[in-house]
């Protein structure tokens, strides 16, 4: 098939089905553990700095900005302080010791030698190729790095680069829909999919009252109801978000084609099935409760 038969979600979907593989390391114990050893702290601090690493010793501020819904209250005192307990390049060694950890534990040596996962990789990075550094923080600082040899790793720095590539541009269609970081927060927690508001609302550092504040400018815009719940506008601004979403990250999936990117989205789900099955994901994190 050509490039031009690509659905329009299909992207989206085979990022839902890849993301995962990268994002399991921040709740598996061996992230606080390892990047521990190093001296950071954990939580907050050991979070911020695992994935701000590549970018290097940056300020509070830079982080802010690219991680677009953390309230900087919470990462300016741990960050630059982060990077005078550990230098940038070994957490960025470290975190691929933490990927190396969790994906064995939780995939194990079936998996880890099967060639469904070595062609994920290989696929995913052949996608990961046609993603561009312009206006893309995150990606491109993570693009500067080596790819990993062993294919599971391979995987994950793949994995890595696409989610950041989307993410990226998913700031900047937030920041289009004059969405802030809580309110982009508030909105997408509103229609049920992700992290639960209580779970979203203590990890990113924001107040209950920060919270209600948040809530109430987008009653002013007619965004949200007075439950709490997305009104029809508001539903529509977060499917234009995205859309645009979509739009800005079609150019890896494009490289792929229709058929590799359902290859792709079919061998990462499976992987990401055996993620799931061991419990990489605690359910407490998810739903609107």
């Amino acid at each position: 098939m050509t490039a031009t038969a690509l659905e329009p979600r299909a992207g989206r979907r085979c990022h839902n089905a890849l993301n995962p593989l990268h994002s399991v390391v921040y709740f598996a114990p061996e992230y606080d553990d390892m990047l521990a050893a190093l001296g950071l702290e954990r939580g907050a601090m050991a979070y911020f700095a695992g994935r701000a690493a590549p970018l290097g010793g940056v300020t509070a501020g830079t982080v802010a900005a690219t991680f677009y819904n953390f309230n900087h209250a919470i990462i300016a005192p741990v960050v630059p302080r982060a990077w005078d307990l550990a230098s940038p390049a070994a957490v960025i060694d470290a975190r691929l010791r933490i990927a190396d950890a969790v994906l064995t534990r939780l995939l194990g040596p079936d998996v880890l030698a099967s060639d469904d996962l070595a062609e994920a990789a290989r696929l995913a990075l052949r996608a990961a190729g046609a993603c561009t550094r312009e206006a893309r923080p995150l990606y491109a600082a993570n693009a500067e790095l080596p790819v990993p040899e062993r294919p599971h790793l391979a995987l994950w720095h793949a994995a890595t680069l696409l989610r950041e590539h989307r993410g990226d541009g998913h700031l900047a269609a937030l920041a289009i829909a004059g969405l802030d970081g809580i309110e982009a927060l508030v909105t997408h927690t509103a229609t049920g999919k992700g992290f639960n508001p209580r779970f979203v609302q203590r990890s990113r550092g924001w107040s209950p009252e920060d919270w209600a504040a948040a809530q109430d400018r987008l009653r002013d815009r007619g965004l949200l109801d007075a439950e709490g719940e997305l009104t029809g506008r508001g539903v529509e601004l977060r499917r234009e978000v995205e859309v645009m979403t979509d739009r800005l990250d079609r150019a890896p999936y494009e490289r792929l084609g229709a058929e590799g990117v359902e290859r792709l989205t079919a061998v990462a789900g499976a992987v990401v099935g055996r993620v799931l099955a061991g419990g990489g994901f605690p359910q407490r994190y998810f739903g609107k409760a």
